[in-house]
């Protein structure tokens, strides 16, 4: 039995039924939360850690991330979605080798460990063969996260139905071998394929009760929602990212059934896809969750998610009450304690794992954030819950997932950083060769690529 006792911190659960933030210890039995409260007594080969001066909080939940790009960092933090689209999946994707692919998500999967992130939904949607996905899942065992592997194709034909027979065996194989792993399926979806297309993948996810996922962005909902609302298959476990232009009655009908949705903000607003759906669902009575799409195109630190999440909300708010009264809103009835659980427990809901981590609670498994609070941009702090949204990556001291320490003393454990990054360098130096190359060959196919992009974002969406 191993155990650890977190003494002396201010803890922040999310449980609805806890207080907002509380001073209470944290006794830790094999990966899982045993006891929290005062006076705990502990088995005599506990380890005792002092966290005086620190907060505790779950750990954070990245609902939507795609790590396989992480050594193309900050390679598209100026583009559009459609450049993207051209760039990344028209000219660099199908370029990657099965390394290429494990090398990334190593490193995105790593960074946000780092961050304080202890679950990311792992959106890969380049798992051009099984071995690109068996080398994607081999990255995220070597990181130490909890994911939820979400399994995607690459963009191609509209009616290809999802590659079923490669996720079963990537569930029997590397998914099943790997204790902080599930699966799902990251799906084109009613918007990105046939209503044939999409029922067909949406009834294999439904069959196996796994999470399925998909885009919405950039187009009304056509007919092709309304096949699939048919066949019954909106649900709890379907999961839609982004969702802008979703009609406000839909989204209603669709919250209603379960289904989640999230938002990725700052990438959003940059990239063109509009980022209204937090206001929606909150509208609607219900709670987003948040992700932060790639590395290519922001820093990747959920925080930032949520706090661009928040401020939009409180925008809407205001304006709301100017259009009703003529004046700002007198106070907003969305709070930090909203953005901090729509980056822990929405997410881990999203993925189909609330029942497992995402707050803090006796029976969940330890996937815990040390914030160190004494620090000079942290210190004086008079709302732990605000602190906790508002701090850094670097004010995350330490992290426990399934109460293994990942990170303690603001270090890394068990990673070899500099040779992480080396391999980091060199894979993602051949590929940005790729979207740097400007020879005439390289040049046509780039403005034929962008042509057949551009005639997706134009004119009404097909279904």
């Amino acid at each position: 039995m191993s155990a650890i006792l977190l003494a002396g911190a201010t803890v922040i659960t999310v449980a609805s039924h806890r207080p907002r933030d509380e001073r209470v210890d944290i006794l830790v039995v094999d990966g899982t939360i045993a006891e929290i409260g005062r006076d705990i007594t502990a088995p005599a080969t506990t380890e005792v850690v002092d966290l005086t001066g620190r907060i505790i909080a779950p750990g954070l939940v990245n609902a939507h991330l795609h790590t396989w790009q992480a050594a193309l960092r900050f390679a598209g933090a100026d583009w559009t979605l459609p450049e993207y689209l051209a760039r990344m999946h028209g000219e660099v994707a199908h370029r990657y080798t099965p390394d290429d692919m494990r090398i990334g998500t190593a490193s995105g999967a790593t960074a946000q460990i780092d961050a304080g992130v202890t679950t990311i939904g792992d959106w890969c949607h380049n798992c051009l063969t099984h071995d690109h996905a068996v080398a994607a899942i081999e990255g995220l065992v070597e990181s130490g996260i909890r994911a939820v592997f979400l399994h995607g194709t690459p963009h191609g034909v509209r009616d290809r139905p999802h590659d079923i027979a490669m996720f079963d065996r990537l569930m029997s194989g590397p998914i099943a071998a790997g204790p902080l792993l599930t699966g799902g399926l990251a799906i084109k979806g009613p918007q990105l394929s046939s209503a044939t297309t999409a029922v067909a993948d949406m009834t294999a996810a439904r069959d196996r009760g796994v999470v399925v996922t998909m885009h919405q962005s950039n187009g009304i909902p056509g007919d092709a929602w309304d096949v699939v609302d048919r066949h019954r298959l909106w649900g709890p476990r379907v999961n839609i990212v982004h969702g802008t232009q979703i009609p406000t009655p839909l989204v209603r009908r669709l919250l209603d059934r379960g289904v989640t949705f999230t938002s990725t903000p700052e990438n959003e607003l940059g990239q063109g896809h509009r980022s209204d759906i937090v206001a929606e669902v909150v509208a609607a009575g219900g709670s987003p969750s948040l992700g932060t799409d790639g590395d290519m195109f922001v820093s990747g630190d959920v925080r930032i998610a949520a706090r661009m999440a928040l401020s939009r909300q409180r925008a809407t708010e205001h304006e709301d009450a100017r259009r009703d009264t003529g004046m700002i809103a007198h106070s907003t009835p969305t709070g930090t304690a909203d953005a901090l659980r729509w980056a822990t427990i929405e997410g881990a809901r999203a993925l189909g794992l609330a029942d497992t981590v995402g707050t803090v609670e006796v029976g969940k498994r330890a996937d815990l954030v040390v914030i160190d609070a004494t620090g000079v941009s942290m210190w004086p702090h008079h709302d732990p819950v605000a602190a906790a949204l508002h701090a850094h990556s670097g004010a995350v001291e330490a992290v426990l997932v399934e109460g293994r320490w990942r990170k303690r003393d603001h270090a890394l454990v068990g990673v070899d950083v500099a040779d992480l990054q080396a391999q980091a360098w060199r894979s993602g130096s051949r590929l940005i060769d790729l979207v740097r190359a400007d020879g005439l060959h390289r040049r046509v196919r780039r403005r034929v690529v962008q042509k057949v992009v551009n005639r997706r974002f134009s004119g009404p969406r097909e279904t």
